[in-house]
């Protein structure tokens, strides 16, 4: 009589996760209305009574000038690492008044959720203030 050979150990089947739909959806002709651009952090200061908010004045270049900002980073930089630092913005945003500060425009920052990490969006040295992100 013969042995049958040994049936090979079958693995767990693995769970597949969809995806989580995209949340607020917005159109392409939504999208191509936010204008986003190199600007570089000229000051970088704490404001007074307010632990997470640093104000900076950035430049957009010649065309565009400067602008002030009002961001919620001070918990991840210092005010002296800022300047100097080219970043990504959005531009035309409705100034909002923050802590009694103008804050002209917004910049871009990632995030991650599980850490609570968070890293400015920069586009390197090569791109003046006021080059167009797309």
């Amino acid at each position: 009589m013969e042995q049958e050979p040994p049936k090979p150990e079958s693995s767990p089947p693995v769970p597949t996760c969809a995806p989580e739909p995209p949340v607020n959806t917005i159109t392409f002709d939504d999208f191509k209305k936010i204008d986003l651009r190199v600007a570089q952090i000229l000051e970088a200061a704490p404001v007074e009574k307010a632990d997470k908010l640093l104000r900076l004045q950035i430049t957009l270049g010649d065309r565009l000038g400067t602008r002030q900002i009002v961001a919620g980073i001070a918990q991840y930089y210092k005010p002296e690492e800022l300047i100097g630092r080219k970043i990504v913005v959005v531009t035309n945003l409705q100034p909002r008044k923050l802590r009694g500060l103008m804050s002209e425009a917004m910049l871009l920052a990632a995030v991650d959720e599980t850490s609570g990490m968070l890293e400015l969006v920069s586009p390197g040295n090569m791109l003046p203030p006021g080059a167009s992100v797309q």
